[in-house]
Parts: C-alpha cells; structure tokens; sequence
C-alpha cells in the first residue's frame, strides 16, 4: 500500500514538474516573439510658433521724412499696391510741376523750330524787301541826277560822292531785308532739330526722376494680407539709417508653423509629411497640416516653452508644417507640433 501511494506520488510530482516546465518554455518563446517584433515607431514632438504663409514682413520708408498719415489699423486687410502710409511731401509734388513747366517750354520751342516762322513774320519780311527796293530805286534816280549834274560841273564830286554813298547803302539794305526773309522762310538745320528734341527728352527726364521721388513718399503694400503690427503714427519720422519700421504685413491666408526639432529626431521627419499641432488655449484640439519645409543646417532654439528643465543649447532643423486650408490661429501663438510617423 504504501509503495503504491510512494508511487503515484512521484508520477504525480512528475506531472507538476513537467507542466510547470511547460509553462515557462512557452512564456520565453513568447518574450523572445515579442523582442522580435518592430518597435511602435515613436511620434516627433516638437515646440513651434504660428507664422503667415508670406512670413512677417516689417514695412519701412525708402526715405527719411516725417509721416503726414499712417492710413491702416492692426488687423486691417490691404492689398497689393495699396498706400499704407505717406511722407510730408508738398516740396516733391512741387518738383514734379516744376519739371512739367520746363517740359511745355521744351516742346513749345521744337514746335516753334519745327513749323518755322509764323505768317506775320514771313508778311513783315517780304514787306521788308519791298520798302528796301523803293530805297534802294528813289537812292538809284538820285544819284543819275547827281550823275549828270556833276558831269556839266553843277555840284561837287563831294556832293556825289554823299549820293553815291546813300545809294550804295540802299544796295546793302535790300541784300540784308532779302537774307531776312530767307532765313524766315527756311526749314530748321538737322543739328538745331536734334538739340531741340534733346532738351525735350532730358525735360521728360526731370518729369520722370521727379514723379519717382514723389512716388517714394508714397509707401505701399508688397502683398495682399493683414496687418500684424503698427510700430509709427502720423507726424513721427522715419529713418533709413535706423531702419525704422512702419508697419507690419502677412499673409494669412493660409497659416505655417516654424517648429525646431531636435536633432534626434531629424531623421524621422520628410517632406509631406502630415503633422498637427496644438496649443493650450485650445484644449485638445487638433490643427492638422503637413510638413512643406525642412532646414538643411542645425542651429540653436527659437521657440522657448519657457520650462525650467529646457535644454536651451540643444541643436534643432528648423521645419515648416503647413497647416489645412481654413485653420485659423493668431500669428505668434507658441504650439506644440506633433509629426505623425511614417508606418
């Protein structure tokens, strides 16, 4: 009896041993299949801040003067082309009529030059000629007389000689009163047109050169969009030297967010990949969008999260995510960017 209960003790032990043996065999096979599973890629986080399409683009003067008006608001729209701020400027508007002046001057003479006399002129000329050739034959009849007195001894030859004289005078009149009228009556030399059509130019010129400094104090928008920051009001001055912004334009049309991913992170992201972020005021709530631009050079940080553990000497790769069409946020908001990973 006992001898039986001995053995089938032992079987029974045996059993146990060989089941818990079992056991453990299979809880290895099945870590050693889960070591050899893939890792879960992991998701890229990164801090950013949100940025127009166009980026932030600071307005300033091409040159100094003082403001007369600054004509838009913060959170106004303007449009290519539009004034958005203009320069004291009465003395270049008045450069400008002062160029136009001497511009009607210029044509007026070429024009002048170029149909010649007027009719008056050319009727006072031929007149000219005409009472000259009455001198000249009354001086004529004359001086025959005189000619025939002084050959039956009736005058001196200082007495014709007087006559002589008035006559050939006449001569010379009617020569001078014929060169007159001719020179009336001829076209313009081809050297005194093309200096008449020169100083026309150079006067257009001056329109020109006046009209573009006058445009200068006219500053306008480079982009449609809104604007983010006034930095001057009217009646302040600008400064090309300072450098001194107006105002500041986006276009916000569609929203980007610069975010600095870590270096150890870097090779995890690429071009069109999808991202989101997110921002504490909204919960939450995800901004979805997709990468659209990566940095080729590391640097250092440009979004601080204001955490006192931050690592500010950890190099990034500066990363645009485009966000969707229609996502709205205000531009600067600091966000956390989440890049989806590639499965």
């Amino acid at each position: 009896m006992k001898k039986w209960m001995l053995a089938g003790l032992i079987a029974a032990t045996g059993l146990v041993v060989f089941s818990r043996a079992n056991v453990d065999g299979k809880a290895k096979a099945k870590a050693v299949a889960v070591a050899a599973e893939p890792a879960e890629p992991r998701q890229v986080v990164a801090a950013g801040v949100v940025e127009p399409v166009s980026e932030e683009i600071t307005i300033g003067s091409e040159m100094d003067g003082k403001l007369k008006a600054v004509i838009v608001k913060e959170g106004s729209r303007v449009s290519r082309g539009q004034v958005i701020a203009v320069l004291e400027n009465g003395d270049a508007a008045a450069r400008v009529e002062l160029a136009k002046a001497g511009l009607a001057e210029r044509e007026a003479a070429l024009a002048r030059l170029l149909n010649g006399s007027r009719l008056e002129e050319r009727r006072e000329a031929r007149a000219g000629i005409r009472e000259a050739e009455a001198v000249l034959e009354t001086a004529r009849a004359e001086r025959a007389r005189r000619d025939m007195l002084l050959e039956k001894g009736a005058i001196s030859r200082t007495e014709f000689d007087i006559v002589d004289r008035e006559y050939r005078v006449a001569q010379a009149r009617l020569e001078a009163a014929k060169e007159r009228a001719a020179f009336v009556d001829a076209e313009a030399r081809q050297d005194e047109r093309m200096r008449a059509e020169a100083e026309v130019m150079s006067a257009r010129a001056r329109i020109r050169e006046a009209e573009a400094f006058l445009e200068k104090t006219y500053i306008r928008s480079p982009i449609d969009g809104v604007v983010l920051r006034r930095y001057l009001q009217s009646g302040e001055s600008v400064s090309t030297s300072a450098n001194t912004p107006i105002v500041a334009l986006g276009d916000t049309s569609r929203l980007r967010v610069r975010a600095d991913v870590d270096e150890t992170d870097v090779a995890r992201i690429a071009l069109g990949q999808r991202a989101y972020v997110r921002a504490d005021a909204y919960g939450q709530r995800r901004f979805p969008g997709r990468i659209v631009e990566i940095g080729q050079t590391l640097g250092r940080k440009n979004v601080r999260t204001d955490a006192p553990t931050e690592r500010v000497d950890t190099k990034i790769l500066e990363t645009l995510i485009e966000l969707n069409a229609g996502e709205t946020l205000p531009v600067g908001l600091r966000v956390d960017a989440y890049v989806e990973p590639v499965r």
